[in-house]
Parts: structure tokens; C-alpha cells; sequence
């Protein structure tokens, strides 16, 4: 006799028991860890040129303008080419920019006193071009690897190992720089090599017939429009964006470590990996007890709860402490993450995923710069310590306000949609 759905025993890794999605998790993780390393290792060297905490919001403005421009085509792009394509084209792009960083970091004497940073802002501009076409063709093409009763457990274990990653990153990236740049653009390297060679053991994947044929502007308004017609799915962008768009803290961290805590590049490595333990942390729990059941108030609660640990981070001046706090931030985003992912992947029709996979990276990718673009004004005009409780503060107004706007987020269950 057939169980009944309630009493079919939670497999927490029925994802990873696909062969093909343990390979798309490998190169997920090798190329995170060399996205992090760079995201480390470029703010920690802009900032021992400038000693300037708007430069730091530089940075992330520089990525995120390009990354915004090229979104939409990136993801008509992903649903009319192949997806596995896009990913091994982009990065072996990231791999050419990588070079470049590694060249002005040998030749500091020359280019950077020549030119000062901007040659490394024009770097990072084409960096946000690639990401572009990375977010629009990454999680379209995992939903082609497993299967859609999968789609939360993947959401999950995509999540996890991203957070895993993030913690490695960043803390290989402290201990290389204290050794130098240029070391540790060549480790960088290495890494993205090795997630091209996992890359090659999967198949590339057919990509869904469309109902009908469209023009390209039709195409690319297809995602917005779908995204703008869905209450739930624009409320979970919304609430994330602005979340993350005056939370994020991250961005000032190499000020913050020498400014208020007063340590070096391998306690900022392990600041920038804090986040990410705890994100860790909570997926082990998620996989186990996903937040899918009430899933709009734990979205809620998740990401006040959020908010309410950066403002604690922002008042401590205390080394560990801030670690602790930077964990926490790291643990209640998760619940987010993977909620959000999971409401994109239910909802999404296949033949529309890379283009609102574009759409949803407008929203969370863009929001990380753009915001470590506002904490760098915030900074200088306020004080570090003030702009980033006043970040908290702000985001624990914009869960209260979407709480307001967007009742059928408020009371959504994702297990029926399953």
C-alpha cells in the first residue's frame, strides 16, 4: 500500500544522491571560494591605497552598474543558449580578469602609481558583466539536474555549499594577503581552473521549448512582467533587496577591522567568514527541518532577526563579540536564502527561468554592491559605527512595512505548492 505524502520519511540528502548535482556542487564551490578570496583580496588592497571607506562602496557600485545593464540579456541569453555554455564561457572571462588583478598586483610600482585604482575599478566593472550571465545561468541550470519534488532540498544544499565556501574564502584570502597580493591572485586562479574541469563532467542539458516565438523585447520584458504579476515572488525580492540593501555590513569590514576592532587581514578574513559559519550552521539545520511549512512568517522573523543582529554588531566594540554577531547575521540570512530560492523554483515556469533568474539577481545580486555602495556614503557621512546600526534599524522597518503590504507573503505555505 502507497504512504500517504505525510508519512513519506524526509530524505535530507536526496539531492546530493544525484551524481550530476554532486559535480554542479563542486564547481558551485571552487568558484565561490575564488569569488570570495577576490572580493576580500580586492577591498583589502584598494583600501591600503586609499585608507577611505567610500572606496570600499566604490567597489561594490563599480560591479553592480555593469551587473544591472547586462541582467535582463543574460537571462534571455539563458533561456536560447545553453546554459552548462554560459557558465564555462563566463568563466573562463572570470579567469581573464583574474589574470589582469594578478598583473597590476606584480606591477603595483607601475600601473596602480600610474594610474592609481582605476585600473582595478575597470576590472571590477567587467567582473559584474560575467556575474551577470553567472546568476541568470546558475540556478536555471540546476533546476535542469534535479527534479522539482528536489527543489527545496537542492535550495538548501546549493545554499550550504555556497555558505561553506564563503567561510573558506575569505579566510584563505586573509592568511595569502599577509603574504601578498600576488599570491593569492594566483591561488584565485587555480581555483577557477578547478571549477571548470568539474564543470566538464556534466552533461549539458536541452533547453525548454517556448509556447510561442517572441522578439527580443518581448523576451526580455517576459521576466518583469512575471515577476511583477506575482505578489508573493515580488514581495520575497522586495523584502530581500532592501534587507540587504541597508544591512549588509560586509562591504565596511576592512575599515571596521582596522578602525574600531583593530586587527590585520587574517582577523578581517575571519570576520568576512562569519556570516557564512553561521549560514552553515543553520542549513544543517534546514535540511533536516526545512522552513518551508509557514514559510512567510519564518521569511518575516528571519530576516527582523537579521536586522536586529546587525545593529548589535554595529554597537560592539569587541573582536569576538562581533564575530558572534556577524554569525548570527549569516544564520537567520540562510533561512532566507532558501526560502526565496525555493518560491523562485516552484513558481517558475522552465522556459522563463534564466529570465527571472535575471530579474531575481537584479533584486539580491545588485542589492550587495549597491549596499556596500550606501554603507560607504553612510560611513562617511555618519561614522561607521552609526551607519551600520542605522542599516538595522532600517531593515527591521522594512519587514514591518512588507508584513503590511504583502499578505499573501505573510501567510504563505510553501509545503502546499509542493
Amino acid at each position: 500500500m502507497n504512504q500517504s505524502p505525510s508519512k513519506i520519511k524526509h530524505d535530507p540528502y536526496a539531492a546530493l544522491r544525484i551524481k550530476e548535482f554532486r559535480f554542479f556542487m563542486c564547481t558551485r564551490f571552487f568558484l565561490t571560494i575564488a569569488i570570495q578570496m577576490q572580493s576580500v583580496i580586492v577591498g583589502w588592497q584598494i583600501y591600503s591605497i586609499t585608507k577611505d571607506e567610500l572606496s570600499l562602496g566604490l567597489i561594490g557600485l563599480a560591479e553592480a552598474i555593469p551587473f544591472i545593464i547586462v541582467s535582463l540579456f543574460s537571462g534571455h541569453v539563458a533561456d536560447t543558449i545553453s546554459r552548462k555554455k554560459i557558465i564555462l564561457v563566463s568563466t573562463l572571462f572570470l579567469i581573464v580578469s583574474t589574470s589582469t588583478l594578478l598583473y597590476f598586483s606584480l606591477k603595483t610600482s607601475t600601473v596602480i602609481q600610474t594610474f592609481g585604482t582605476t585600473p582595478v575599478f575597470i576590472v571590477i566593472g567587467c567582473i559584474g558583466i560575467i556575474r551577470g550571465f553567472f546568476s541568470a545561468s546558475f540556478s536555471s541550470f540546476m533546476s535542469q539536474i534535479v527534479p522539482r519534488e528536489l527543489y527545496a532540498n537542492s535550495a538548501t544544499w546549493n545554499s550550504t555549499v555556497w555558505h561553506v565556501a564563503s567561510i573558506i574564502g575569505p579566510a584563505m584570502a586573509g592568511f595569502i594577503i599577509a603574504i601578498s597580493f600576488s599570491v593569492a591572485y594566483q591561488v584565485n586562479l587555480i581555483l577557477i581552473i578547478i571549477s571548470i574541469i568539474t564543470l566538464l563532467f556534466i552533461a549539458s542539458k536541452p533547453l525548454p521549448e517556448k509556447e510561442k516565438a517572441e522578439t527580443l523585447k518581448e523576451s526580455l520584458s517576459a521576466g518583469i512582467k512575471f515577476v511583477f504579476k506575482n505578489q508573493i515572488i515580488l514581495g520575497a525580492l522586495s523584502l530581500d533587496l532592501f534587507a540587504v540593501l541597508f544591512g549588509g555590513a560586509v562591504a565596511m569590514l576592512p575599515a571596521y577591522a582596522d578602525k574600531i576592532l583593530h586587527v590585520g587581514s587574517v582577523e578581517l578574513g575571519f570576520l568576512r567568514a562569519a556570516p557564512a559559519f553561521g549560514a552553515v550552521l543553520m542549513a544543517i539545520i534546514i535540511a533536516y527541518q526545512p522552513p518551508t511549512h509557514n514559510a512567510g512568517r519564518n521569511l518575516f522573523l528571519a530576516i527582523g532577526a537579521f536586522g536586529i543582529a546587525t545593529i548589535l554588531f554595529g554597537i560592539s566594540t569587541n573582536y569576538y563579540l562581533s564575530l558572534f554577531f556577524l554569525f548570527l547575521t549569516g544564520a537567520f540570512d540562510n533561512v532566507s536564502v532558501v526560502i526565496r530560492h525555493t518560491i523562485l523554483q516552484l513558481s517558475t515556469p522552465n522556459e522563463m527561468r534564466g529570465r527571472v533568474s535575471a530579474v531575481n539577481s537584479i533584486f539580491i545580486g545588485s542589492s550587495n554592491e549597491i549596499g556596500g555602495f550606501e554603507s560607504g556614503v553612510a560611513a562617511r557621512g555618519m561614522g561607521l559605527k552609526p551607519s551600520v546600526v542605522f542599516g538595522g534599524i532600517m531593515t527591521i522597518l522594512i519587514v514591518a512595512a512588507t508584513a503590511k503590504i504583502a499578505p499573501k507573503l505573510r501567510k504563505m505555505n510553501l509545503n502546499a505548492i509542493q
